[in-house]
């Protein structure tokens, strides 16, 4: 996937820089694998107003995605390489050899007519879902789970991958995309290559529209607001603010949030990197 930089005709086209899109060969959905998705404009079941800044927004369908990768040992065509409006990666439509549809997260590489398949002693070529135990180290995988059978839950997002560095007992050690490095059950699945769509970081929206399309309404600092609004409010002229905090006077840019006694801590080997 590559990326358009448009010629400056308006401004908002001026540093707007989108996608290509060359990479998908389907413009529709499987209608088979989409459920509708309500929005909620950030209120709660009573009308009530909870989270600030949502709202509008363009529609979207929800395309019902694979993290499991239980049908073990059938192998599946890729049909398709699909646009999802929910999520920053491409996700591929794949036909299995007994009928079965449905959506994975495309890796970088896959192309429509390659074969994937998940399973204990497949081969680790990308796109397949195997163990953590039969993947050998050093290789670059992605959609891992944490706990076995729970699904995949990091590297998921475009461009992004986990590495398996080592082996200890029961367990193996990734790199995490953070740089933290952490043990997990060797049981538990990995997909073997990285999220594709890498260019997704590059991108510039170009003009306050597009947050708008994503149903971002306007954001406003709390430094201009009033002393009764947030912590950092008031003052004459413009006043700092103080120490960085959230409107409940949490401080915010370095306060460590992780709860200390957290159970997982004691599979963290080392922290992620700082910024």
């Amino acid at each position: 996937m590559g990326i358009r930089k448009l010629k400056p005709t308006t401004p908002g086209q001026r540093h707007k820089i989108i996608g290509d899109f060359k990479d998908l060969t389907a413009s529709t959905p499987e209608k088979s694998l989409v459920v509708g998705k309500r929005k909620t404009g950030g209120r709660n079941n009573t009308g009530k107003m909870t989270m600030r800044y949502i709202g509008g927004g363009h529609k979207k369908k929800y395309r019902l995605i694979d993290f499991k990768r239980t049908k073990e040992n059938i192998p599946a065509t890729v049909k398709s390489i699909e646009y999802d409006p929910n999520r920053s990666s491409r996700i591929a439509l794949i036909y299995y050899a007994d009928g079965a549809k449905s959506y994975i997260i495309a890796p970088d590489g896959l192309a429509v007519g390659q074969q994937v398949i998940s399973g204990k002693d497949v081969a680790p070529e990308i796109g397949n879902a195997l163990p953590l135990s039969m993947i050998p180290v050093g290789t670059l995988v992605h959609n891992v789970e944490l706990r076995p059978g729970q699904g995949a839950k990091f590297a998921r997002s475009a461009g992004t991958f986990a590495q398996l560095v080592a082996r200890e007992d029961k367990y193996v050690v990734l790199r995490m995309p953070s740089g933290e490095s952490r043990r997990v059950l060797s049981e538990c699945k990995a997909t073997v290559g990285t999220v594709g769509n890498s260019d997704h970081s590059l991108q510039r929206s170009g003009k306050a529209g597009r947050s708008r399309w994503l149903g971002r309404r306007p954001h406003n600092r709390g430094v201009v607001m009033n002393p009764v609004d947030h912590p950092m409010g008031g003052g004459e002229g413009r006043a700092s603010g103080g120490h960085p905090r959230s409107r409940k006077g949490l401080y915010a840019k370095g306060l460590k949030t992780r709860a200390p006694k957290k159970h997982s801590s004691k599979y963290i080997i080392e922290g992620r990197k700082k910024k």
